[in-house]
């Protein structure tokens, strides 16, 4: 696989502002996503992971990268440094540049979850949102700040997901009439509970865990905003991937109140709409065992 002339003129621009000498060598392509073009390059001795999309989603790449060098600033947790990165300009498409990690098959769930309550232990903000908005996957994730979680996640999270499946038509009037009860009894469900704002990954699946050298943890493609723990910690049960190991890990850090795993039902509402949303109504009944669980 080659990349076009225009980009390898950036990128050999770029590598060689930063003293990397060589012709760029396209080593193979990277799977794992559905969205943009991943490859790994190589220039003289260093070895680099790109992604470029001729299509790209406004500021998609600049939004990852300020996310990544969000949760490094962290230090609590290892994620790949960012090189560089550029929206579409002239004949080269927008990509991001980052390090190259060597990969192993398993994640040392241990020090996954202890570093993960670490990351979760930085907010240090009395608000929860971020200063700019995002995506999850290619949905628009918005993060106007808000003081409330309630009112943050209902107002933030689902409300978008459900006017995005309404204008789709994939919400039948039953579902509908089932989000809207939904978000109205979110206080009872969700308030009065202590928390604060922590700094998340925000779409953290076992797919954006790799395992680096010895099986250290690294975190890919973040959604980063500030938000309760909770809501993190539950999007990892949505489809497996994290061992009993990692959660007790987790709240030897950082404890869960009572009553969490109800509150992970309602969280993981959001990541089923997206996907609603994303890839159809093969996540519909899961919407639908969500509702009548809690509203009958």
């Amino acid at each position: 696989m080659r990349i076009s002339v225009d980009l390898q003129q950036v990128l050999q621009q770029i590598f060689a502002e930063r003293d990397y000498s060589g012709s760029i060598e396209v080593i193979a392509p990277v799977g794992g996503g559905c969205i943009n073009h991943c490859l790994r390059l190589r220039v003289g001795n260093h070895d680099f992971f790109l992604k470029y999309n001729q299509q790209e989603l406004p500021g998609m790449f600049k939004i990852e990268a300020e996310g990544l060098e969000r949760m490094a600033v962290a230090d609590a947790i290892r994620v790949p440094e960012v090189y560089a990165y550029s929206e579409a300009k002239g004949g080269a498409p927008a990509f991001l540049v980052l390090e190259w990690i060597n990969t192993q098959q398993f994640v040392n769930q241990s020090q996954l979850g202890e570093q993960l309550a670490n990351l979760h232990c930085r907010g240090r903000i009395k608000q929860y949102g971020y200063d700019h908005d995002g995506y999850i996957g290619s949905n628009p994730q918005y993060n106007g700040w808000m003081v409330d979680w309630v009112d943050f996640f209902r107002e933030r999270r689902l409300r978008p997901q459900i006017e995005m499946a309404a204008r789709a038509g994939r919400l039948s009037s039953q579902r509908r009439s089932g989000l809207e009860n939904f978000l109205e009894r979110l206080d009872g469900w969700l308030g009065n509970i202590p928390r604060r704002p922590s700094l998340l990954h925000g779409d953290l699946w076992s797919g954006n865990v790799i395992a680096g050298e010895r099986g250290q943890p690294v975190l890919i493609d973040p959604a980063v905003y500030y938000g309760d723990h909770e809501a993190e910690l539950a999007y990892t049960q949505l489809f497996g991937g994290f061992s009993e190991v990692f959660y007790r890990a987790y709240q030897s850090i950082f404890a869960l109140e009572p009553g969490s795993q109800d509150r992970f039902r309602i969280y993981n509402l959001y990541h089923l709409l997206n996907h609603l949303n994303l890839f159809g109504e093969g996540y519909g009944s899961r919407i639908d065992d969500v509702l009548r669980r809690f509203v009958g």
